[in-house]
């Protein structure tokens, strides 16, 4: 037997290995100042594409009224308790109204939080007399949500239709013996690749197989589909899924989480979604300050356009200059390299400090082990200027790495021998 604290000193996860680095450059790094395009970092400016911010909500001047107004109003206890018991008020029930209408659903369950809520959901929808069948390359809460799961569980190819087919024939078998009911779940833009979820596809799986559908659209609600509604409706799709979640943490650059569905479904969730039956209710300058959000959303569809214009710049201009960017069909954009962590490591470092370009480096387990990946996260409040800045840097990173330059395994300063 070994004492539990010593086996974790001893056996450090795939990330907790890097823990003895500094706690402030790569990982939990301190961006300072307003939310916006450039902030400051390690003591400089510099241009950051690191926020999902997409429609540069986080400090437009009527947001920053409403949330300020609210607050002083309300303060950030009210409502004190939980939504069941003594959390509940008219602005609550009012966007979740709004939310409904907008997503076209029957009615929708505000959430404090999107990893909590989508891990709960799951745990609430399915017994262990179900069967859940979700996309390998899922979201970390949507894996949890599975884990907890007591029955089955099969995985499919990522976005892959014929993987998707026959889990579904394994599942189908599974619950005709068992009395359950399939869940399937995936989602409508993948937050690392980009890649839009092809729920289209899946819900033509629908025609074949008896299951219903939970879509977390966390990065495509107000950036995909026609107003901004999310990806099932950028496919043509939104009749189609049976439940459907987002945070307010991407565009709507704030906190909390909604699902969306039948008003007989959400009613039952109401009663069994446990992180929020056992959970304070969102504070009041949270709730009215997300209607004004959504307000902000519909009414100003030169937003997304403008998000849009800096993402079709940034991309294509990638891709003229010969990156790889992977599959992406939304707004997030990746920039693969070949490489090491300590590649990775040098490369971050000279982008910050003598690029002063701030975007987040991913390395393994989140990607394979020799892939480098730098995610961009574009938004409507970057320029042109931005852009043609960051394919700069870049271009001159690409030219650094094919000669060797961030070989080096250790972490060094790459400003050494310019």
């Amino acid at each position: 037997m070994v004492d539990l604290f010593e086996k974790l000193r001893m056996e450090a996860g795939p990330l907790a290995k890097y823990s003895h680095l500094p706690d402030d450059y790569f990982f939990f790094p301190k961006l300072e100042g307003e939310i916006g395009p450039r902030m400051m970092f390690n003591g400089r400016e510099v241009l950051n594409w690191s926020l999902n911010n997409y429609l540069g909500l986080a400090n437009h001047p009527e947001v920053r009224k409403a949330d300020a107004d609210s607050a002083a109003q309300y303060g950030m206890g009210l409502p004190m308790g939980a939504r069941m018991m003594s959390g509940n008020s008219v602005h609550h029930l009012e966007l979740e109204r709004q939310l409904a209408e907008f997503v076209k659903k029957e009615d929708v369950m505000l959430l404090n939080f999107g990893y909590q809520g989508v891990v709960s959901i799951i745990d609430a929808l399915v017994d262990r007399k179900d069967v859940i069948v979700y996309d390998a390359e899922s979201h970390a809460c949507i894996i949890d949500g599975v884990r907890l799961h007591m029955g089955k569980r099969f995985v499919y190819s990522h976005n892959d239709m014929d993987s998707l087919e026959k889990q579904l024939q394994r599942a189908t078998k599974l619950a005709d013996e068992t009395g359950g009911g399939i869940l399937v779940i995936t989602e409508g833009v993948f937050g690392m690749s980009g890649k839009q979820g092809d729920l289209k596809g899946v819900v033509a799986l629908k025609k074949k197989y008896n299951f219903r559908l939970f879509v977390d659209d966390a990065h495509g609600f107000g950036t995909m589909g026609k107003t901004g509604a999310g990806t099932a409706e950028e496919q043509g799709v939104q009749d189609e899924v049976d439940l459907y979640f987002s945070t307010f943490a991407k565009s709507m650059a704030s906190i909390g989480a909604f699902v969306a569905g039948d008003k007989k479904i959400l009613k039952y969730l109401r009663y069994s979604v446990r992180s929020q039956i056992y959970a304070k209710s969102l504070p009041m300058p949270l709730v009215i300050g997300a209607m004004k959000r959504l307000e902000l959303l519909k009414k100003n569809p030169e937003l997304k356009d403008n998000l849009w214009k800096i993402v079709n710049a940034m991309q294509d201009g990638l891709k003229a200059r010969g990156f790889n960017i992977g599959t992406t069909t939304s707004p997030v954009t990746p920039v693969l390299f070949k490489g090491g962590v300590g590649e990775a490591a040098n490369m971050s470092m000279d982008l910050r400090e003598n690029f002063n370009i701030f975007c987040s480096v991913v390395i393994y387990p989140v990607v394979p082990k020799d892939v480098i990946m730098f995610r961009i996260i574009p938004t409507a409040v970057h320029t042109l200027s931005d852009v043609e800045m960051t394919l700069s840097a870049f271009s001159k990173l690409k030219e650094k790495l094919d000669n060797g330059f961030y070989k080096e395994e250790v972490l060094v300063s790459v400003t050494k021998g310019m």
